[in-house]
């Protein structure tokens, strides 16, 4: 994470994050919103990451429980979305995160998915954490958006006394007034204490939660401008919620990442990460 505090790395199939390891991109649509977007947007990503040699793992939720109004999309039930899910990973090789909400919906995620992802609001319910342990999964943690960053320790704790150490910890913005989150680039290298690799959300740390009324609110163009300080602290692990049509998203519509910028995005990030990270980048 920083020369000081380099965390142990953490196997993702074939994948190594953290250790010093170039960063890790969890990237995708925030929702499964139908079979033909799934596979165009996971053979889209693969492609690029493959071209650019950038480490990649898909990311999107089969279910959004924690939507703003009642009748937002959700998704398409978790059957239905971890079917395709399962289909995109025999399509496209990619490796596959997605989210856990219950108990109950942690065997059949760990089937399709190689992380299973704590939302924010959840990171304190200690059965599902200890459930998302037990599955012997990645266990990718987002810091609840009330917490401080030293208060993961023992949230981390939780899933590591399954004896799963496959933990990553993830900074996603903390509150800060209403309808209002902070990116605070301090808890990076204070949870990387800890000895779990690193994890920045670009996406979800420029949201407005509820600011739109009915729906959460954003701003897009400090993405990429946080992104490149996060990487530049020297994160393990880079997520973005990532759509080809942004403004036809299904779902956190007004911070996912345009697809066709991301290119351009990745060159710069992957200069910085070898520049702090002691590497010369491929020419």
């Amino acid at each position: 994470m920083v020369r000081e505090m380099t965390p142990a790395a953490v196997r993702i199939g074939p994948l190594l994050c953290g250790g010093g390891q170039p960063f890790v991109l969890m990237a995708g649509p925030c929702v499964v919103e139908n079979r033909d977007s799934a596979l165009r947007h996971a053979q889209a990503l693969q492609a690029l990451t493959d071209r650019l040699g950038v480490p990649f793992v898909y990311k999107s939720s089969y279910d959004k429980a924690n939507r703003t109004a009642v009748d937002s999309f959700r998704g398409l039930g978790m059957d239905a979305a971890l079917s395709i899910l399962a289909e995109v990973k025999r399509a496209t090789g990619t490796l596959v995160l997605t989210d856990v909400h219950t108990v109950a919906e942690v065997k059949a995620a760990a089937e399709v998915a190689d992380v299973l992802q704590i939302p924010a609001f959840l990171c304190r319910q200690t059965d599902l954490l200890l459930a998302a342990g037990q599955s012997g999964r990645v266990v990718n943690i987002k810091k609840g958006q009330f917490l401080a960053p030293w208060d993961m320790q023992h949230v981390a704790a939780k899933v590591a006394s399954t004896g799963n150490r496959h933990i990553l910890l993830t900074e996603r913005g903390a509150t800060f007034g209403y309808n209002n989150l902070v990116s605070d680039f301090r808890s990076l290298p204070i949870m990387a204490r800890f000895g779990y690799p690193v994890v920045f959300d670009a996406t979800h740390s420029v949201q407005l939660p509820g600011g739109l009324g009915g729906q959460s609110g954003g701003q897009r163009e400090f993405i990429a401008p946080l992104a490149r300080a996060a990487v530049a602290v020297g994160i393990d692990a880079l997520f973005m919620e990532v759509h080809e049509q942004p403004e036809r998203a299904l779902s956190d519509s007004a911070t996912v990442f345009p697809l066709a910028r991301l290119e351009s995005l990745l060159h710069t990030l992957r200069a910085l990460d070898a520049l702090v990270k002691h590497e010369a980048p491929d020419e």
